[in-house]
C-alpha cells in the first residue's frame, strides 16, 4: 500500500472582533482547495481570541470539507458522464 500526505494550511486573521480562517489543502498531484470560515465577537461577550479563532478555524475546515466533496462528486461527474447525488 502507498502511504498518501495531503496537508492542510489554517491562516488566521484577527481585525476589529472578526476573525477570518481559510483553510486550504494541499495535495501531491498539486489540488488545491479551499474554504472560508469567521467569527465576530458579540460586544457583550468577553474577549477571547482562541475563541474566535477555533470557531473561525472550525468553520473554514467545514467549508473545505466541503468543497473537497463538490470536488470529488465533479470527477465523478466527469468520469461517469452521470449526475451524482451528494448526500451528507
Amino acid at each position: 500500500m502507498q502511504e498518501k500526505r495531503w496537508r492542510v494550511e489554517l491562516i488566521i486573521d484577527e481585525n476589529d472582533g472578526r476573525t477570518r480562517a481559510t483553510a486550504r489543502l494541499h495535495t501531491a498531484d498539486d489540488t488545491r482547495i479551499s474554504g472560508v470560515g469567521t467569527a465576530r465577537l458579540n460586544p457583550a461577550d468577553r474577549n477571547v481570541p482562541e475563541i474566535g479563532d477555533e470557531l473561525a478555524a472550525s468553520r473554514a475546515l467545514s467549508d473545505l470539507a466541503h468543497n473537497l466533496l463538490e470536488c470529488a462528486a465533479g470527477d465523478i461527474e466527469e468520469l461517469t458522464q452521470k449526475s451524482v447525488r451528494l448526500d451528507h
